[in-house]
């Protein structure tokens, strides 16, 4: 019999609640953070949302930081390499919907979490939500 994993993707705002204990969403993110590991789901990330989380935690808590979580989280992600392809994508999409709070990052999100049919979103950001993603928070 095969077991089928679910596909959570992982977005920045998740990867820093886990990590800033002073984080408004860390609790939340801790408890599901150890319920989805419990239940072995297939986590999926872009390489954007490595670049970012790498990015905010080493400028805003420390080096350290960002290295620990590239030993111990970063490892069980499957990555998905975003192309030339599903960055114009992005950017065509991002362009079009002209929102304050939208980055290039999260419409790159929007575009894998399509492609890779994924059935639901780890994060703490609304406009996921707005998108029509189901998010777990």
């Amino acid at each position: 019999m095969s077991h089928f994993l679910e596909k959570i993707f992982v977005d920045t705002s998740a990867f820093y609640a886990l990590i800033d204990r002073s984080d408004r969403h860390h609790h939340r993110a801790s408890e599901l953070w150890r319920a989805l590991l419990d239940d072995n789901v297939t986590f999926i990330t872009s390489n954007y949302v490595v670049w970012d989380t790498i990015s905010l935690l080493q400028n805003r808590i420390c080096f350290d930081a960002a290295a620990i979580w590239c030993q111990d989280i970063l490892g069980i992600m499957d990555v998905f390499w975003v192309g030339a392809d599903v960055h114009q994508k992005a950017y065509d999409l991002w362009k079009n919907l002209r929102q304050k709070n939208l980055s290039l990052i999260d419409c790159v999100n929007f575009i894998t979490i399509h492609q890779n049919e994924i059935e639901k979103v780890f994060c703490f950001k609304l406009c996921y939500k707005d998108q029509g993603f189901d998010v777990l928070i």
